[in-house]
């Protein structure tokens, strides 16, 4: 998004193992470096406000941006699930619903390797 790396944080419940019943949250976040990611080279490998998307190092960027508020889900380094597939559809024309699919068929395969 925005040229930034990101990951999904995405809940899930696994209510039983035989049978076995899993439930994936509708709410989840997406989780942006602060610094514009360029492909990696000998400058830049070790720059971790590119490359990590953890909380925990980039709140101390100076282009950190916090979420005041869970209404205003667009702005920010967290952002909401829903707007995440939103940009990603009309911004990216990502198929979202193809996306979803393949990440619930992940989460179904995970659990059933453990």
């Amino acid at each position: 998004m925005e040229k930034m790396k990101f990951d999904l944080r995405l809940y899930v419940l696994v209510n039983g193992v035989n049978p076995l019943r899993i439930y994936l949250s509708r709410e989840g976040l997406a989780r942006l470096s602060t610094k514009m990611y360029d492909e990696v080279n000998e400058d830049n490998l070790e720059d971790m406000m590119m490359h990590l998307t953890n909380y925990s190092i980039n709140k101390h960027s100076n282009k950190f941006v916090p979420n005041r508020t869970a209404i205003v889900d667009s702005v920010g380094h967290k952002r909401s699930l829903k707007y995440t597939l939103k940009f990603l559809k009309k911004s990216e024309g990502q198929d979202t619903d193809k996306l979803m699919s393949e990440i619930k068929d992940i989460i179904v395969k995970t659990m059933i390797s453990g």
